[in-house]
Parts: structure tokens; C-alpha cells; sequence
């Protein structure tokens, strides 16, 4: 798909448009933090739960910190662990579901089975029980999040490699002798990837909800500023320093509707049967 198809198939797509227009704004906000940001985050100051004004646009926190320079500062925070824990999931999601739908038999059953465990467990509860074990770093949060979210694109690959397997070009390229790990990696996963596509990018506002749990609940990483931080700092405040939580449980909401908004247009755009409906329906 060259630049060209691609943005007329975003300007075509309101819901990717708005969401694109977004996520670029979030994006600039996470590189360009430094320049934007009126004040050190992580310097304390005597003015101490101060209320937004002009010195502090967005107030200050119980230990003099700024919060709008906290939260621009946090949006670098969010993204990484968003993208990177969505990938995560999205890889081993596409190879376990890739695997089981087009190998089939005992293979699929064990996978099956597996998906079947994770399905059943309350993941939040898992993810707050092994964080508390291993620790709080981001790293290892990004790591646990990304190792427990992905049975959705696992379900959907499956489905979308049992749909493959029978169709004419896939019987042509066994006919003609390529092994099936060839035709899994060069014609059902690129294929079938579209739906993950779109669900990976769902995935990734969803890891930031996470995060952001984590972090109010006191497991996020201490050294990193986090909205999920903001928030939990600013809980004793509720009354007197409304505005510490806030704003950061805004710039939080912003965030999940950009992903949902790029996640549900590209699900109708990479998807024509969802296409056709929508269209049929405006008719």
C-alpha cells in the first residue's frame, strides 16, 4: 500500500482520521515533552497543592511538582508501555493462533486447551500477582501485560488460518511442495493479519488502562512519572487538590479514544464484510 492509497483511505475513514489526528497530537506531546513542559516534573517546590493559575496552568501536586509537566512528561510513559505491551501480545498472539488454525489436530488442541486456561483467568488479578512478585519496572510491567493479553488475537488468527487453510492458493502452494511453516509465514499470516491489525491497536489502549491500574494501585515503577502515579498521589487531595487527578484521569480518557477510534476505523477499513455492512446500512 503506497502513501497515497493510504491517506485517502484514512481521509475516507472518519473515525481513522479523527484518531490519527490524535495520536499524532499525543506523539509530538511525548517527543517534544521537554520543550513544552513549563517546569521540571521531578523538581519539589514550596508552593505546595496549588491551584491551576497562571504560573502552574494545571495546578501543583502535594509536593510542589507541576501537573500539566507531569502529565506531558507521563504521555511518554503511556505510549511505550501501550505499543510495546500491544506488540507483544500481537506476536505471540498471531504465531500460537497462526499455528493451531492451519496445522490443526493435536496441535491445535494443545493450543487450544492453553487458550482456553487464559481465557479463564482473571488477567488483572494475574498481572497484579506477578508484578508484586517480580517487581514493579517498567520493563517487566510492559513484559507481564504484553504475556497476558494476547488470547483475543490468538482466537482471531485462529479463525482467520482455519478460514485460509481450504482456500484455493493455499492447496496450490502445498501441491507444489512448500512446507507448511513456508505457507504459515508467507501466506496465511500475511493474509490473515488484518483483523490483529486492528485489534493490536484496541490492545494498545487497553495496556495503558493497565498501566495506569498498576501505577494508582502503588506497583508501577516509582521511577518513572506515570498518569496511573498522578492520580494515585493526588487521591489524598480529592477535596482541597481536585485538579491533580483530574487532569490526569482526562489525559488517560483522550488516550483510550484515540486508540479506540484508529483501532475501529482500520476494523472497518481492513475488513470489507464489516465495510459492506456499514455501507448497506447507510443506504
Amino acid at each position: 500500500m503506497n502513501l497515497n492509497k493510504a491517506l485517502k483511505i484514512i481521509k475516507n475513514n472518519t473515525q481513522l482520521k479523527i484518531g490519527c489526528v490524535m495520536l499524532i497530537i499525543l506523539i509530538a506531546v511525548a517527543l517534544f515533552a521537554p520543550i513544552i513542559a513549563p517546569h521540571d516534573p521531578n523538581v519539589l517546590s514550596d508552593d505546595m497543592v496549588v491551584a491551576p493559575s497562571g504560573k502552574y496552568l494545571l495546578g501543583t501536586d502535594g509536593l510542589g511538582r507541576d501537573i500539566l509537566s507531569m502529565i506531558l512528561y507521563g504521555t511518554r510513559t503511556s505510549l511505550i508501555v501501550g505499543f510495546t505491551a500491544a506488540i507483544i501480545a500481537g506476536i505471540i498472539g498471531t504465531l500460537l493462533g497462526g499455528f493451531a488454525g492451519y496445522f490443526g489436530g493435536k496441535i491445535d488442541g494443545v493450543i487450544g486447551e492453553f487458550i482456553n486456561i487464559f481465557m479463564m483467568m482473571p488477567t488483572f488479578f494475574l498481572i497484579l500477582i506477578v508484578v508484586a512478585l517480580f517487581g514493579s519496572g517498567m520493563f517487566k510491567v510492559m513484559i507481564v501485560i504484553g504475556l497476558t493479553t494476547w488470547v483475543g488475537n490468538a482466537k482471531l488468527m485462529r479463525a482467520q488460518s482455519m478460514s485460509l487453510r481450504d482456500r484455493t492458493f493455499i492447496k496450490s502452494a502445498e501441491a507444489i511442495g512448500e512446507s507448511k511453516l513456508t505457507i504459515l509465514f508467507k501466506h496465511i499470516i500475511p493474509n490473515g493479519i488484518f483483523p490483529i491489525v486492528a485489534n493490536t491497536t484496541m490492545g494498545i489502549s487497553g495496556a495503558i488502562l493497565t498501566e495506569s491500574s498498576l501505577a494508582f494501585l502503588g506497583l508501577g515503577d516509582p521511577n518513572v512519572i506515570s498518569w496511573g502515579q498522578i492520580i494515585q498521589n493526588g487521591k489524598s487531595y480529592l477535596v482541597t487538590g481536585w485538579w491533580m487527578s483530574t487532569f490526569s484521569g482526562i489525559a488517560i480518557i483522550y488516550t483510550v479514544v484515540t486508540f479506540y477510534f484508529i483501532g475501529d476505523g482500520l476494523n472497518k477499513v481492513l475488513s470489507p464484510k464489516l465495510n459492506n455492512v456499514v455501507k448497506g446500512g447507510n443506504n
